[in-house]
């Protein structure tokens, strides 16, 4: 097992799921795992704290002070290597998605610097309420990983999914993910994400519809795996969590363009996936342009072209990956920017297929390579998609594996 040794916080909120927890507790402790555990009020009138204690060989801490003393959320949230919040519910889910901070496990939640785990729990209607979706979309685009809820009978006596998951798949799942070899430690890459804004004044700017999340998952994914990463964000509602990544925030094309090539040279990894704006304005007004007339003339001058620029100065130790978006002739669009950029791959995604490109927290996407090999992978989350993307680069482009 790969829990051991391992500091775990358990967080225990109100479900009626929360029963299991001290199942849970037993079996992280014969993984090897020290485990702590706190509570929310609520989560104490399902299973007792004495029990919990009892397991974990820890006192079970449900409060930021216990009257005589200050229970240091911090210092918790610095000791985990892990943080399991199960089971989550609904309301929880909620606090952590706006950053709420009312109960001791939230506090540490938003002082913790390792993954968190969160193990949803709730009847069905709430499960696929679109506000829990949100709220779902939400935590999960600050980092943190969601463990499957299961489907069965409920507290409720009706039948479907919002079960917590059994105390043996969260074991399971969290080892897992401890045990990830890091083939890419010690490597550098380069990661571009988001839109790019070209301003036409003070206040007005051409720009697209990028969030920014493709490429952030993609960052996530390199970190992951043992990568230090760079990247370079436009305009972006989403950010980065993990620790192995730097980000640096642009506006412009030509300020994203700057960025790679200050650090392209030390990336042996660089993947390109931002949208980034082929032409701005030619002159930028310095005031507000008034509406003075029916119609408005812009001239627009080419933007340096970011994948044909590393592609020039490319090495053989180098590996660059460019995106290409597209809405018609899509394969052979991406096999003439494949070669002309001289790219060692291109992801393609076509705005044809439904739930894919900007927005969306799902993509679906083709592989294509210099050597003439190309998959295509079916619809799924846009963290799926990066998780495959880097398996294809490590399993076919030769990234030399560290021991």
């Amino acid at each position: 097992m790969n829990l051991s040794g391992k500091k775990i916080v358990l967080s225990v909120t109100g479900s009626i799921a929360a029963y299991k927890t001290p199942q849970l507790v037993r079996l992280l402790i014969k993984a090897g795992a020290e485990v702590k555990v706190i509570t929310t009020a609520a989560a104490e009138k399902f299973v007792s704290p004495l029990s919990l204690a009892t397991v974990s060989k820890h006192p079970v801490l449900n409060s930021v002070t216990d009257g005589a003393s200050w229970n240091n959320h911090v210092e918790m949230g610095l000791w985990a290597d892990a943080m399991i919040i199960a089971p989550c519910s609904a309301n929880t889910l909620a606090k952590l998605a706006n950053g709420l901070c009312d109960s001791l496990v939230n506090a540490v939640y938003l002082s913790a610097r390792c993954p968190v785990f969160i193990a949803p729990a709730m009847d069905e209607d709430m499960w696929i309420h679109p506000s829990t979706r949100a709220n779902l979309q939400k935590v999960q685009s600050f980092g943190n990983h969601i463990i499957p809820v299961a489907h069965g009978e409920l507290a409720s006596g009706l039948i479907g999914e919002g079960r917590m998951a059994e105390p043996e798949m969260i074991v399971s799942y969290l080892d897992s993910f401890l045990g990830k070899k890091q083939l890419l430690a010690g490597k550098k890459a380069l990661v571009t994400a988001g839109p790019t804004y070209e301003r036409i004044d003070p206040v007005r700017f051409i720009g697209n519809f990028s969030t920014g999340k493709m490429g952030i998952a993609i960052a996530e994914e390199l970190a992951a795996n043992g990568a230090e990463v760079t990247l370079v964000l436009g305009p972006s509602h989403y950010s980065a969590t993990h620790k192995n990544i730097t980000t640096i925030h642009v506006e412009s094309a030509r300020q994203m363009y700057d960025a790679c090539m200050a650090h392209f040279d030390g990336a042996e990894i660089s993947i390109l996936a931002a949208a980034v704006a082929d032409y701005r304005p030619e002159e930028v007004a310095p005031q507000k342009i008034k509406k003075q007339s029916d119609t408005l003339e812009v001239k627009f001058t080419k933007n340096p072209d970011i994948l044909a620029s590393l592609g020039a100065i490319k090495k053989e130790n180098q590996l660059l990956v460019g995106f290409a978006l597209e809405t018609n002739n899509e394969m052979s669009n991406a096999l003439k920017k494949l070669q002309n950029k001289n790219a060692d791959m291109i992801v393609l995604n076509s705005l044809q297929d439904e739930g894919a490109g900007f927005g969306h927290d799902t993509n679906k996407i083709t592989i294509l390579d210099r050597s003439g090999s190309h998959v295509t992978l079916p619809l799924q989350s846009k963290k799926d998609a990066a998780g495959a993307i880097i398996k294809y680069i490590l399993e076919t482009q030769h990234v030399p594996e560290n021991n």
